[in-house]
């Protein structure tokens, strides 16, 4: 691999995975307290497989972008991938805040519900500019519509 490709993977996989750290450290701490006195829909899982599909999860998203960013060949369908990309991202990067820091559940069923229309652009436009990018994000689209049913259970039982 050229150095390069080297450092905008590295790139790639510190803006996802820093993503990841800040939403664990906004997220912990919560978990014992507040999160474990809400009343929960019966398909939620146990709280130790959230970091771990979210970490494979963001891998694949860094992967995804890395494509767009390296492999795809410059041009506006590219580029309109990679903003989307990196709205989606912002989005993804409100929710826990949002979740867990202020306990505003229901704006976060609001942020959920844009994120997952802005994933499923991201798909398209992506599929236009390099088809691996946009399924690699496949997983990510299905666990982040599961996570909403799981919000939405959340705002409607409490």
């Amino acid at each position: 691999m050229q150095f390069r490709t080297t450092i905008r993977l590295a790139a790639c996989l510190v803006l996802c995975l820093g993503i990841a750290a800040v939403q664990g450290i906004v997220t912990r701490p919560e978990i014992a307290g507040w999160y474990s006195g809400l009343a929960k829909p019966p398909w939620t899982p146990p709280a130790s497989l959230f970091p771990i599909v979210w970490t494979a999860l963001y891998i694949m998203m860094a992967v995804a972008l890395w494509r767009l960013w390296e492999r795809a060949a410059p041009s506006p369908a590219r580029n309109w991938a990679i903003v989307l990309f990196l709205v989606q991202l912002a989005l993804n990067a409100a929710w826990s805040p949002l979740f867990f820091g202020a306990h505003a559940t229901r704006l976060a069923l609001i942020d959920i519900m844009i994120l997952l229309v802005a994933i499923a652009l991201t798909m398209v436009a992506s599929a236009r500019a390099d088809r691996v990018a946009a399924w690699l994000l496949g997983p990510y689209l299905a666990w982040v519509a599961y996570a909403a049913t799981l919000n939405g259970g959340i705002v409607w039982m409490n």
